[in-house]
């Protein structure tokens, strides 16, 4: 395994960190829930082939993602690191951070964290739940009090600049965001953290798996020579110098030994690999938005038809080749939160979006040929 200084923080770090929030699952009559032994057997795995950064959250697996990561840390606390999340949502009033913090400290059955992230944090948002809740203040005194040791926060935002502002308030000592070679929209903010001395680490280096499910016809037009996509995506935000930590997502105990196998023998792309990397993800980026930017200026629909996403989906399958996931995200639409609406298959033809769209895209038509590709 490889390693970094995390940071002004100088923690060691692994390069590669274990996710908790797709740890494997098992049937049950009431819903699939963790599959605790599994799960604990790939912790320990990944343990044992070098990983020492392990970030789970409050709401991973309704909670019981924290409590499976404790049970498989029992006897090596003290030689990894561990991460968790204090979600804002949940944090409506003054002394809400601190119960929801002491709980997950009883999940995890541990008497401090090493990294308490902001979750999904933007500007407005921190301001938002800090003015009801005191949250920066309940913050800074649990570290004082020992209870976590550093400060961090989680980025989603919409908006990039948003990293930028939040690094510059001087409270966090690292942050954690997406990254990967089809979402570049967080170098900037991921370089001035940098420069400002907090760790990097980067979520969804291989895109929830798009990147790994990336055509060879695609990547072949890199130049680069790799095994399979998934090495490609994380060469890619490995060699990013203002990236330490790669932080991974693993639901088989396939996905810990290649993933630990490839960070542990990680070559950094040359200037010309990643060059050619660049080029190539602009000019499908450039084809892509040929059919649909994502400004959204088409929405509200009248009739719930979620016509970025669909388009999203369109593009993955069209541009990308990633045609097993759009159709997989095309049948979630409106029955996963983040995937609101309806699918096209609820368009009425009103016209209403075309109106409003600046690219003058046949939407009409558009959404036809999308339910046709992508509906099972």
């Amino acid at each position: 395994m490889q390693y970094r200084i995390f940071g002004d923080t100088k923690e060691k770090v692994s390069r590669l960190g274990f996710g908790c929030m797709r740890l494997p699952t098992a049937g049950t009559p009431g819903g699939p829930e963790v599959d605790a032994d599994l799960a604990i057997e790939m912790l320990r795995k990944g343990y044992e082939l070098g990983i020492t950064y392990f970030d789970t959250a409050y709401m991973y697996h309704g909670g019981k993602s924290e409590v499976v990561l404790g049970r498989a840390l029992k006897g090596i606390r003290d030689k990894v690191l561990v991460s968790s999340k204090s979600p804002g949502h949940e944090v409506r009033k003054p002394g809400d951070y601190r119960r929801i913090l002491e709980e997950q400290l009883r999940r995890l059955d541990i008497p401090y964290l090493d990294f308490y992230h902001f979750h999904g944090i933007s500007w407005d948002g921190l301001h938002e739940t800090d003015k009801r809740a005191g949250w920066i203040k309940a913050a800074q005194e649990a570290k004082s009090e020992g209870l976590i040791r550093h400060i961090s926060f989680s980025f989603h935002s919409e908006h990039p600049e948003d990293m930028i502002r939040l690094v510059d308030l001087g409270l966090f000592e690292s942050v954690l965001c997406q990254y990967n070679v089809l979402d570049r929209s967080n170098e900037a903010g991921m370089a001035h953290a940098k420069a400002k001395g907090l760790g990097v680490t980067v979520m969804g280096p291989l895109g929830g798996g798009r990147v790994a499910g990336l055509p060879k016809s695609l990547i072949e037009k890199c130049g680069v020579e790799v095994k399979a996509s998934a090495e490609l995506g994380l060469r890619f935000v490995a060699t990013n110098p203002n990236v330490d930590i790669l932080l991974s997502g693993m639901s088989a105990m396939q996905h810990v030994v290649e993933n630990c196998a490839t960070v542990s023998s990680l070559q950094p792309l040359s200037a010309t690999e990643h060059a050619g990397i660049v080029a190539m993800m602009e000019e499908t980026k450039r084809l892509s938005d040929l059919y649909c930017t994502g400004c959204e200026y088409c929405m509200p629909c009248p009739y719930d038809v979620n016509i970025p996403t669909i388009f999203e989906q369109m593009n993955y399958h069209r541009v990308y080749g990633l045609t097993d996931l759009a159709r997989d995200n095309y049948a979630a639409i409106g029955k996963r939160p983040w995937m609101p609406g309806k699918n096209a298959e609820a368009c009425t033809e009103c016209g209403e979006c075309e109106t409003k769209c600046p690219q003058h895209l046949h939407i009409r038509d558009q959404l036809k040929e999308s339910h046709a590709a992508l509906a099972k």
